[in-house]
């Protein structure tokens, strides 16, 4: 054990603050996974455990290779992977797969191994880094908006229409992410409202068609729309079902909670291991518990936010952020859910919710993280080791 600790290298804040996400999220997922367990199970809600200890154990497992990696890596291997996504999402989106009558292409099956994967999720992060890859390439230089629309741009575009029939919200935080990134890359901002008044026209576009040709995305541009009007005109409809039930479950949590296990929402609220497993934690835990685990979330951000200062690189600033500030906005947002400050978006909590990819994409995206931090670790020791060897006096009290 002493072995392994030695060889973990980085933001060690970061590494305690993923630990306590993920040794906390073994409560409430087996409490949520209760409702599942009935459903799809024999009511035996131990294997659902298990499943969650076998996710975590690969994640850290991911966490640990991937901050062995030098992060420069990354920018070959950004270049390398945009085309796999691509293909990936297309497979995806063909397998054309509905849940009541909704276009819900979001997950291939891995041959042979039998798991499924939610490809938008490693296009995310494969995204960010080659969008932080490219604007630390033309840092300080002067580059038209041309220039930039084929090895930028369009990448970014192919990606996000690849997921937007299926995914909106997720598209949504993507272009979001990438708007944010280019910001602070420094892209200029007349060109970035050219990208932003392209992206609306292309999503008014995607909508009118979808309408005309229902055919085409089953269902799923309504759903966007009645999600919206109804939490807009906050009306009490069918859909809103989880939502209410989640404030149910919220209001009973009150300020120390229920008590561990001790859920009732739990039985009644669908996603309650996943999407909502926020509101189960409040109703379990309280006010204290509900504002502890934000807490923890904002310190990561806050962590993020130094290792990027630190970073001498402009591509390990632009990657530590691009790939890590997504981790928090999403936490935000599946929070914001669970009490009504945002439509309903099927984003889960980052490292705590149940799911094998969200956990292994949200690990991977650390791991980058960690990479950066740990090599401007490696840098400061250098510098110690040599101006040791520049002072032998000091070299010899260490001796003595």
């Amino acid at each position: 054990m002493t072995k392994v600790l030695a060889n973990i290298k980085g933001d060690r804040v970061i590494w305690a603050v993923a630990a306590l996400l993920a040794l906390f999220s073994f409560l409430p997922v087996y409490s949520a996974s209760s409702n599942l367990a009935y459903l799809y199970g024999d009511g035996d809600t131990f294997s659902f455990l298990v499943k969650h200890f076998a996710h975590l154990v690969l994640g850290f497992l991911i966490i640990y290779v991937v901050h062995k990696i030098p992060y420069h890596y990354f920018k070959g291997l950004s270049i390398i992977m945009i085309p796999v996504v691509l293909v990936l999402l297309l497979v995806t989106m063909a397998q054309n797969n509905t849940i009541e009558g909704a276009n819900a292409s979001r997950w291939i099956r891995i041959p042979f191994v039998g798991v499924t994967f939610q490809t938008s999720t490693l296009a995310a992060v494969v995204l960010m880094a080659y969008v932080a890859r490219y604007l630390s390439k033309i840092k300080d230089q002067t580059v038209s908006f041309k220039e930039t629309l084929l090895p930028l741009w369009l990448p970014v575009f192919l990606v996000l229409m690849l997921i937007l029939p299926a995914n909106f919200s997720t598209a949504a935080i993507i272009f979001s992410m990438v708007m944010m990134l280019v910001f602070l890359g420094g892209y200029p901002l007349r060109h970035i409202a050219v990208v932003l008044g392209t992206g609306l026209l292309v999503l008014t576009f995607f909508i009118l068609f979808a309408k005309a040709f229902p055919g085409m995305f089953p269902n799923r541009v309504d759903t966007w729309v009645s999600r919206i009007e109804n939490f807009a005109d906050n009306k009490e409809t069918q859909e809103d079902y989880q939502i209410e039930r989640a404030k149910i479950a919220i209001a009973r949590g009150g300020v120390i909670g229920t008590g561990p296990g001790k859920s009732v929402q739990r039985n009644f609220l669908p996603q309650s291991s996943s999407d909502f497993i926020y509101a189960i934690i409040v109703e379990e835990w309280g006010f204290v518990g509900g504002v502890f685990l934000m807490l923890l979330y904002l310190l990561l951000l806050f962590r993020l936010v130094i290792a990027a200062h630190k970073c001498g690189d402009v591509f390990g600033k632009l990657l530590v952020i691009g790939v890590g500030l997504p981790i928090v906005f999403q936490a935000l947002i599946n929070m914001a859910v669970a009490v009504e400050l945002f439509p309903v978006t099927g984003q889960t909590l980052p490292l705590i919710s149940s799911g094998g990819t969200s956990i292994w994409m949200t690990c991977l995206a650390i791991g980058i993280v960690l990479s950066v931090s740990s090599r401007r670790e490696a840098i400061v020791e250098e510098e110690v080791e040599k101006e040791k060897e520049e002072n032998p006096l000091e070299v010899l009290q260490e001796i003595v």
